[in-house]
């Protein structure tokens, strides 16, 4: 019995015990603790979804769609919630193999994060937001994972906006492309998961990249009650999305066709061509009707997510890299069109503009003979006639002997620099600053410019002027980079004469992009400002009300007084009818439309001249420049001309199309839009 009792004794003051600890547990828990486990608990029944916003629409001059959206059903995968699964998530991923028709190893692919040594497709977005992995999805497979969620767990089928491409290949690298925002940005940049869906795309070139905010609008939020199966019980709360402003632009799309054309058939005709661009200018305003660039893409390969062979094409040399736009980062030499910088700096340093100048067959400059092109000779000539019969001899002169009084290879403390100088106030040698990524600089050699240069590169130029170039398979080339090397470390520091007088016709080290030049000829033929081109015009809300126009900004105003500036436009618009560009101009209407222009050949180490023709039109009062490219496409007169040709045939309904009836002009004036268009949902 005593036994008995101690047994009792024992168990009751464990049980007290066990009370004893369980209340102060639950003390813990619900007093000291309790404020944590609420928002645990909260958290796990919560969820907060970003809904996307729709994107805005892309739009022409007229309001005619460059980049639209259109709905499809898109099926994604919540890669997070199948890894925490037994299994990973395969046999989730086997049954959605099924329903979608769509193989086991290739969904595995498409939800892969990207990173170093795995290939496309992968996933390059955030590893915490629902992964598509199928767009235009059957309505009846949609229907089927949304019925069985327990079949298919983390997957979820719903409409979403995908961009569409009307026109095609038609300036697609002016318009860009959306790539997911990646786990690293949102975790780089400070509040931009607050701007982002966790589905939304964001520009990566293009105007979709340079107005990216104000296209992608912003998110809706919607705070919902899960049970644990993640199904939605009930909506605590919402806010719709706001749909992204439209973006309405100056490119014309008929014109912007017709230029693609143009270029196309001028890279058919010359069969070593790597490359081709053209830019249609608003002289007035400043801003840009057309802009083509060759090689160039289909912009749709981005949609739904690009494959590897498709991604390493876009970025391959030997595809001539399409993601690069000539227009704006090729920097080529621009040979004779440059002389409209030369001629200014010319008489703006003391030369007479109603003088008379010799052009002979070649320029002797410090023993070296500088022809003009096939030796022509013309004896005394105007500047007028040197302009037009593109007379090299004349500049030649005028470039050495402003080089001899700055000081020639021994420099004056304080040099004049005229022919750099005035290409400086062209806006060569830096970039236009268009509303588009990615723009080169280009490049105007001067004394400054050399010394630095030699400052960064002479201790390899001396080393390779020792051991040479054993890398290089071409020994004579080799032989000459060897050469060269040598000079270079003798003398790098130094601005020769050849440069200034290569610098004079826009050879050698002068690199330009063509939207540079077309910027420089409006700035020649207008009002004499320099502007910074603009593609975006205007944006507007959804409801067609308009937000912000968009400023073309004024970066300077060129040094040239009007006479002069009049007196190169009228040298120039003979060059069509009775200069270099004659032969391609033959049988054009002048007298309905006269164009003006200037051809420029560039000559290329190691390769084929690089054709270049800058034009404007009405050559009287001047509204419109074109600028054409060709690398590798030989003379300027014999391929940029007759491509440039054909635009100007295309603007103003001049001769007949491919099907034999009479052109419809592009712009029956000759003159851009000048209104903002009315826009609808229609066409957004």
């Amino acid at each position: 019995m005593t036994r008995l009792r101690g047994r009792l004794l024992v168990l009751q003051v464990l049980v007290i015990a066990m009370i004893v600890v369980l209340v102060v547990r639950l003390w813990q828990v619900q007093v000291v603790q309790g404020s944590r486990f609420v928002t645990v608990a909260t958290e796990t029944r919560t969820r907060e979804v970003r809904v996307p916003a729709l994107r805005g629409a892309i739009l022409d001059s007229s309001g005619r769609p460059l980049v639209r959206n259109r709905t499809t059903l898109v099926v994604s995968v919540d890669r997070g919630r199948l890894e925490r699964m037994q299994d990973g998530g395969d046999a989730v991923l086997r049954r959605l193999s099924a329903v979608l028709k769509v193989p086991l190893s290739k969904l595995k692919q498409e939800i892969r994060a990207c990173g170093p040594g795995i290939s496309r497709p992968c996933w390059p977005g955030s590893p915490y937001t629902p992964i598509p992995v199928a767009s235009n999805v059957n309505p009846r497979a949609a229907l089927q994972i949304l019925e069985r969620q327990e079949d298919f767990p983390g997957v979820t089928a719903d409409i979403q906006a995908m961009r569409d491409y009307p026109n095609g290949k038609d300036a697609a690298q002016l318009l860009g492309y959306l790539q997911p925002v990646t786990q690293s940005e949102l975790e780089k940049r400070e509040g931009l998961k607050a701007d982002y869906s966790g589905v939304d795309l964001t520009g990566r070139d293009g105007l979709e990249r340079t107005y990216d905010s104000a296209l992608r609008g912003a998110p809706g939020l919607r705070n919902v009650q899960v049970d644990r199966m993640g199904k939605v019980i009930t909506v605590n709360q919402q806010s719709d999305p706001v749909p992204g402003d439209v973006l309405v632009t100056s490119i014309d799309a008929n014109v912007q066709r017709i230029v693609e054309k143009s270029i196309d058939q001028a890279i058919r005709e010359v069969p070593n061509s790597d490359g081709a661009a053209a830019v249609v200018l608003d002289i007035k305003t400043g801003r840009v009707i057309a802009m083509a660039s060759r090689p160039t893409y289909d912009p749709k390969v981005w949609t739904g997510g690009i494959l590897e062979k498709d991604y390493r094409r876009l970025l391959s040399d030997k595809s001539g890299k399409p993601l690069v736009s000539r227009a704006i980062a090729g920097e080529y030499a621009p040979g004779s069109t440059f002389k409209i910088s030369s001629a200014s700096a010319m008489i703006a340093d003391g030369e007479p503009l109603h003088g008379t100048y010799q052009c002979p067959g070649s320029y002797n400059v410090e023993g070296r003979a500088y022809p003009n092109a096939g030796g022509m000779s013309l004896g005394a000539i105007s500047l007028h006639e040197a302009l037009v019969k593109s007379c090299d001899t004349v500049f030649y002169k005028a470039g050495y002997e402003e080089w001899l009084r700055d000081g020639g290879k021994t420099p004056k403390a304080k040099v004049k620099e005229p022919m750099p100088n005035m290409a400086k106030a062209y806006g060569f040698g830096k970039r236009t600053g268009i509303d588009l990524p990615g723009e080169s600089a280009g490049r105007i050699p001067t004394r400054a410019w050399k010394l630095d240069l030699y400052n960064s590169t002479k201790s390899e130029m001396c080393k390779r002027a020792k051991i040479g170039y054993p890398d290089m398979k071409d020994q004579s080339r080799a032989a000459f980079a060897k050469r060269l090397a040598n000079e270079n470390c003798l003398e790098g520091m130094i601005f020769h004469a050849y440069e200034a007088v290569n610098l004079s016709i826009g050879q050698g080290d002068v690199l330009v992009t063509p939207l540079q030049l077309a910027r420089a000829y409006a700035a020649l033929l207008g009002d004499g400002n320099v502007r910074s081109p603009r593609v975006g015009w205007a944006l507007m809300r959804p409801d067609g009300t308009l937000k912000q126009e968009i400023p073309v900004p004024i970066m300077g105003h060129l040094p040239v007084n009007d006479e002069t500036r009049t007196y190169i436009r009228k040298a120039l618009s003979e060059v069509p009818s009775d200069g270099t560009a004659a032969g391609a101009f033959r049988g054009f209407p002048m007298n309905v439309v006269k164009i003006g222009g200037k051809t420029g050949t560039a000559e290329v180490y190691g390769k084929e001249d690089t054709s270049w023709f800058a034009s404007f039109a009405p050559a009287d009062n001047p509204r419109l420049v074109t600028v054409v490219m060709v690398a590798q496409g030989g003379f300027g007169a014999s391929t940029a001309a007759p491509a440039a040709r054909r635009i100007w045939e295309g603007i103003f309904g001049i001769g007949k199309g491919d099907d034999g009836k009479p052109l419809k002009p592009a712009l029956p004036d000759g003159k851009p839009v000048t209104r903002l268009p009315a826009i609808s949902r229609e066409t957004q």
